[in-house]
């Protein structure tokens, strides 16, 4: 036990060794129960214990070579050792304490990312911004913490971080466009003018957005192919997101044979609006009667679906039609159609062609 060995006797030697054991096993053991605890308590109250369970997947995460370390450390405690080694000590066990609190931090954000889509699954714009929020925070803690670990041992940062600024201007001029496509990523993620699962119309394109990526935004139309957009030439095209769409306006107009008399179209528009206010998820606006110009009377008339389902318009289109139908039967009014009058010049015996309305086509 006298025998000396690196400047320390061999009985130090072994009382230090059974202190790092010692520490090692009871911060391990100390986890073991904490992790006990918080996982009878997550499952007694799931829906009100969300921080523990953030908190009992962090602690699972809990490295035992971090254990190790610290126990390590401590054992170095009780021997004589350089100044050299005492810092390389001291270095390589704060560095293993950041490294696990960066862990830590990132299987917490994991956690929260997850219980976050379970209870967001409803709502595709809580749920991207929680995902965008998530990768950003993760960035974050590892950046601070190894900055923190490498100023730790003994790295200059303040010169580091000035060259990561020169380089950084440089690679920014470099990959410009990846860096637009990047912020035009996050510009959609917080001002969210779409998000997965809408269905958008751009330009000529449209379709249901199935992911915004870092880059990309990828679409599927409705023809079944996937339409990839660059994220910076989405944002500067002009986006229309027909599910934020809280009603739709139907515009239609029919047209009217003139020998219809004048009491039948005075009618009319009250006829019309018992056909549309009839049906359900309708909103009627107005109908009249909007033009005497050649061939019939113009009947225009306009209404509000509350809903933004397109075959829920085209159903109540469907039923306004076919009572429309039914209506001008009842009346005796006929439809007017496109027609040509052909009238022959006995004196040049060359055809006149004019256009008239169908009702006169029997004097043709």
């Amino acid at each position: 036990m006298n025998t000396i060995f690196l400047a320390n006797p061999l009985g130090d030697w072994l009382v230090a060794l059974a202190l790092a054991a010692i520490v090692a096993v009871g911060l391990d053991t100390l986890k073991s129960i904490l992790l006990r605890r918080l996982r009878a308590y997550v499952a007694a109250a799931p829906e009100t214990a969300r921080p523990a369970a953030v908190a009992l997947a962090a602690l699972s995460a809990t490295r035992l070579a971090v254990l190790v370390v610290i126990g390590l450390y401590a054992g170095a405690s009780l021997l004589t050792l350089s100044e050299r080694a005492q810092l390389l000590v001291g270095r390589v066990a704060i560095a293993a304490v950041l490294a696990q609190c960066a862990i830590w931090g990132d299987h917490a954000v994991r956690a929260w990312l997850a219980a976050a889509r379970a209870r967001q699954v409803a709502d595709p714009d809580r749920v991207t911004t929680s995902v965008a929020i998530a990768y950003l925070g993760r960035v974050a803690l590892w950046s601070v913490v190894g900055l923190m670990i490498l100023d730790n041992l003994g790295v200059n940062i303040t010169t580091l971080v000035a060259s990561l600024g020169i380089g950084g201007i440089a690679l920014a001029l470099a990959v410009q466009s990846i860096l637009g496509d990047l912020f035009a990523s996050l510009s959609i993620v917080v001002d969210k003018p779409f998000v997965a699962g809408d269905f958008i119309i751009v330009d000529s394109m449209l379709g249901t957005v199935e992911r915004i990526g870092l880059k990309t935004t990828r679409v599927r139309s409705l023809d079944g192919e996937q339409i990839v957009f660059s994220n910076a030439d989405l944002l500067k095209s002009r986006i229309r997101n027909l599910r934020r769409m809280e009603e739709r306006r139907v515009v239609f107009r029919i047209a009217v044979t003139y020998d219809t008399p004048e009491p039948t179209l005075r009618a009319l528009p009250g006829l019309l609006e018992a056909i549309v206010t009839a049906q359900p998820q309708v909103r009627f606006d107005r109908a009249h009667l909007g033009s005497l110009a050649a061939p019939a009377y113009t009947f225009e008339v306009v209404y509000y679906v509350n809903s933004a389902d397109y075959r829920v318009y085209m159903d109540v289109q469907q039923e306004i039609y076919l009572g429309i139908v039914a209506m001008l039967g009842q009346q005796g009014v006929r439809l007017a159609l496109p027609a040509h009058q052909v009238r022959l010049d006995t004196a040049s015996s060359q055809p006149l062609v004019d256009q008239v309305a169908p009702d006169k086509r029997e004097a043709a």
